[in-house]
């Protein structure tokens, strides 16, 4: 398999796992489905602005396999979720 497959393949579960994880924390936060702000944490844009889409999602992926779910939700946890709540409280604040 080649490099860009590769990533391309590991991008895909990281996906998933960052959106099931986008879900329970805005369940647990908010007690509600709030569809926009699982966008906001899971869009390229804002993936972006950690490093290149898929590399941050192939990171995730690879975590979660080599790892487990737990660690792969830590990893979020401590390089997604501060960003984002940073990115939320400008939102707010612009509204």
């Amino acid at each position: 398999m080649d490099h860009r497959a590769k990533l391309l393949r590991d991008a895909w579960v990281g996906d998933a796992v960052l959106t099931l994880w986008a879900r329970l924390y805005i369940l647990r936060q908010t007690g509600a489905i709030d569809g926009a702000a699982a966008v906001r944490m899971t869009s390229n844009n804002f993936l972006g602005a950690v490093g290149n889409p898929d590399a941050v999602e192939a990171e995730i992926g690879r975590v979660f396999e080599t790892q487990g779910l737990d660690a792969a939700y830590a990893w979020i946890e401590q390089r997604l979720l501060p960003m984002y709540q940073r990115q939320e409280q400008n939102r707010t604040r612009k509204k």
